[in-house]
């Protein structure tokens, strides 16, 4: 293969899919998306769906919200079921610095017509049967927020996107990118040479690799982290919330007839290592005993891991390069990237076709490291 592209998108998962599909559906011509694997292998596909506009940062707040405008009209758009469910996002809190952050954030969402609100324990155990209140002061909740199917909308976006002209090359690994003086002229990658003057980069956990093909840090880690399902449970309500107690991280919703369960393992280690194994378990149990102690008479029956990319203060990094042209990249987002995928895709978009994105997203260039202006994110699951 020796081909030319305008933009070449690196990276099949959420990201990538929803930048290839705005910048096609805009116009944009010979849009190529690589991906070394099948769509939505790496770490989209081990998500656990969650969509939310319940941050602490601004911007997060405003990437949040305007995609979950996108998820609930996702069908229209593309013609596919993302099975979306707007049960709301339940912040449980046990602690008064907790509390009094989530009060700034829920006065930070409000402002921008995010219908948060603060619930009183009593509440939160109406919305979420499974929980106990020991211990617990007081939630956030958010009726707009709920989870959805992660496969669901990177093949809703793959297959928009090849309808207004894309071309997505699966099995297809980004070997090199080639440049002239401070330019890009190509991706070299296991099917050949494209010629481009422009990349983006969305390739999660595996970007840092991507940004010093060209010469560009992008301070990227990856994490391992675990999810758990579980045997049909009797008497869930339909409505019942993606629950999360923060401070432990210990989370669930509905997983077919059944629960998806997880939490971070602050044991893990950095690396890409995506294994699956129970060390983990003695932590989740003890959570669940404080939190949830119905959950432990419950049998596991799956589960898997997969890959956080994250950042220094938890925060994405999205902007383009200053040391080369042209070099985008939109990734780092540490937990919460298939929630921003829609917005981030029109973002990235905009950035490229030199127009105003709906938020400056600037504060979060990787550039903020250097400078010292670090932009951290404290709503963190």
């Amino acid at each position: 293969m020796n081909r030319q592209a305008e933009v070449v998108v690196i990276g099949g998962g959420v990201i990538g899919t929803s930048i290839a599909y705005h910048l096609a559906r805009a116009g944009v011509r010979d849009v190529v998306l690589v991906e070394r694997d099948e769509l939505a292998a790496g770490s989209t596909s081990k998500a656990a769906g969650g969509v939310r506009a319940q941050f602490s940062d601004v911007l997060n707040v405003q990437l949040g919200a305007r995609s979950l405008e996108a998820f609930a009209r996702f069908e229209e758009d593309t013609g596919y079921d993302i099975g979306l469910h707007r049960v709301g996002y339940l912040f449980l809190l046990s602690t008064p610095e907790d509390v009094a952050s989530f009060e700034a954030g829920v006065r930070l969402q409000n402002s921008l017509d995010v219908p948060s609100r603060m619930i009183d324990p009593a509440e939160a155990r109406r919305l979420s049967p499974l929980i106990s209140t020991d211990g617990l002061l007081a939630a956030a909740y958010s009726p707009d927020d709920g989870h959805c199917t992660p496969e669901a909308v990177v093949h809703g976006y793959a297959s928009a996107a090849r309808n207004h002209g894309a071309t997505i090359l699966r099995h297809t690994d980004a070997t090199g990118i080639e440049t002239h003086g401070d330019t890009i002229t190509a991706v070299v990658t296991t099917l050949g040479r494209i010629d481009t003057r422009t990349v983006i980069c969305a390739a999660g956990a595996w970007s840092r690799a991507i940004g010093a093909m060209a010469g560009v840090d992008l301070p990227v880690q990856p994490l391992r982290r675990q999810i758990a399902v579980t045997e049909p449970v009797s008497g869930l309500p339909p409505t019942l919330p993606m629950t999360i107690d923060f401070s432990t991280s210990l989370y669930f919703h509905t997983e077919g007839p059944g629960l998806l369960v997880g939490m971070s393992d602050p044991d893990e280690r950095p690396g890409y290592a995506t294994d699956t194994h129970d060390r983990w378990i003695p932590r989740l149990a003890e959570a669940m005993r404080h939190r949830a102690p119905d959950l432990l008479a419950l049998r596991r029956t799956g589960g898997w891991a997969g890959l956080y990319e994250n950042t220094p203060d938890h925060n994405a990094l999205i902007g383009e390069a200053t040391s080369v042209s042209r070099f985008l990249y939109a990734t780092g987002f540490s937990g919460h990237g298939f929630l921003q995928g829609p917005a981030v895709g029109e973002v990235v978009r905009d950035l490229y076709l030199g127009h105003v994105p709906f938020v400056d997203v600037s504060p979060l260039s990787a550039g903020r490291f250097a400078a010292d202006a670090p932009r951290p994110e404290v709503n963190l699951v």
